[in-house]
């Protein structure tokens, strides 16, 4: 018999470390070679770590939440073989890579899109007194589904349950936890710790809340002639163009905007008490994906036509909501667009993206009566939520560019204008 040690291994150029998100194993439990055993996080991207061994798991070096140094003892596995430790065995700080069925090596690995499931087969259920291993996200969400995960068949080889297999038990007509009684009385509480997304976005928002004050601006948009401009743009459009929302015309807007008033487009390093104008305007467009709210870059809407913009913005969101948005596509914005598309309520208060010192809310578009100085016509409506960092804006030039973006959205020929 032997030990084999599994360390932290490099997940990404320059990362000295990452977060422990998900264990798939604990101790004493088996384990085989190329099985997935933990899962780190670190910029929003995830990476599976699998065991390069068989055996039995002895020792785990960290809990979930917890940040571990790249080349630090993460699990210890006893081996069937002889003298299986680990300074004998392949280094496990390397960055991690996928292999091909014949051995070789391919590109660093990277969050890989969800592996489709079969659905599961039907198995006995667990025992009241057994709790299902499942991850702490997919205990709130099968109690926000009203779902009792004992009752929920598991697809993995471990029996973990996934998020997948609480969705295919829902689909297949499974049936919920009974309703309380009326007025029943719920003592019940549930202690969720934040990890992963999660608490990197708390982390994010917490710094954004504390050490930039905000001013918000709201103004109505009259979106009739932009609607109709987008309904005939997406009627007439070619194969091979994407469907127009409204965030395209707003994005070059603000590229029209910024011009005028380049403190917009910029960085705050408050530290330094420097600002960097930025010459490219890096559109940040949050993004709610399953994992969290992450903000995809569509990098130089200077130089994009309408048509690039609504193209490169898809590619993004895809990115984004499968998990394969890379590093670099996640950070490096200078301005950023907050939306809700139907869901996007009167007004908003949006926090900006430090270091950013602009942030542009979009609230839903409705059907209102507006007063064209003879009598009350229907108008499609918009409000701009649009919070700025108020060491850099003033009321003033907060006023002015977004009455600027009103002036180009209220008439959108002058988007085309070029100069």
């Amino acid at each position: 018999m032997g030990e084999f040690t599994i360390k932290m291994p490099g997940v990404g150029e320059g990362v000295a470390e990452a977060e422990l998100v998900e264990w798939h194993v604990k101790a004493g439990d088996p384990v085989r070679e190329d099985m997935v055993i933990a899962a780190v996080m670190t910029d929003k991207a995830t990476v599976e770590i699998p065991s390069p061994v068989n055996g039995t798991v002895t020792w785990l070096g960290a809990e979930v939440g917890d940040t571990v140094a790249v080349k630090a003892p993460l699990v210890r596995i006893e081996t069937d073989g002889k003298g299986g430790d680990d300074a004998k065995a392949p280094d496990q700080s390397a960055p991690l890579v996928a292999k091909t069925q014949s051995g070789a090596e391919e590109a660093p690995a990277r969050l890989q899109p969800p592996r489709a499931k079969p659905l599961p087969s039907p198995t006995p259920s667990l025992a009241p007194q057994e709790k299902p291993l499942a991850s702490p996200s997919v205990r709130l969400f099968a109690l926000e589904s009203g779902v009792d995960l004992r009752q929920v068949p598991p697809t993995r080889s471990d029996g973990r349950i996934q998020r997948e297999d609480v969705e295919h038990y829902l689909a297949r007509g499974g049936s919920s936890l009974a309703a309380p009684a009326p007025f029943a009385r719920n003592s019940s509480t549930e202690e969720v710790k934040l990890t992963g997304m999660r608490r990197r976005i708390a982390e994010k928002m917490s710094l954004s809340t504390s050490r930039i004050p905000h001013i918000t601006y709201v103004e109505e948009i009259d979106m009739t002639a932009l609607e109709d401009l987008r309904a005939t743009m997406n009627r007439d459009r070619k194969p091979e163009h994407p469907k127009l929302t409204i965030l395209p015309f707003l994005m070059r807007a603000i590229v029209k905007a910024v011009a005028d008033q380049p403190d917009i487009n910029a960085t705050f390093n408050d530290d330094a008490g420097i600002l960097t104008r930025s010459g490219g305007v890096h559109v940040g467009i949050a993004a709610q994906t399953p994992a969290g709210l992450v903000v995809p870059v569509v990098r130089h809407a200077e130089a994009r036509t309408i048509w690039d913009c609504a193209g490169e913005m898809a590619r993004l969101a895809e990115a984004a909501r499968n998990g394969t948005a890379t590093r670099d596509e996640l950070k490096g914005s200078t301005i950023t667009i907050s939306s809700l598309g139907a869901l996007g309520g009167i007004v908003s208060t949006p926090v900006i993206n430090h270091p950013e010192v602009a942030i542009i809310g979009v609230n839903k578009i409705a059907t209102r009566p507006a007063w064209d100085g003879a009598q009350f016509v229907p108008r499609k409506m918009m409000n701009l939520s649009s919070s700025f960092d108020h060491r850099i804006i003033d009321g003033w030039d907060a006023a002015t560019f977004i009455q600027r973006i009103r002036v180009l959205l209220e008439t959108p020929a002058l988007i085309f204008i070029e100069g």
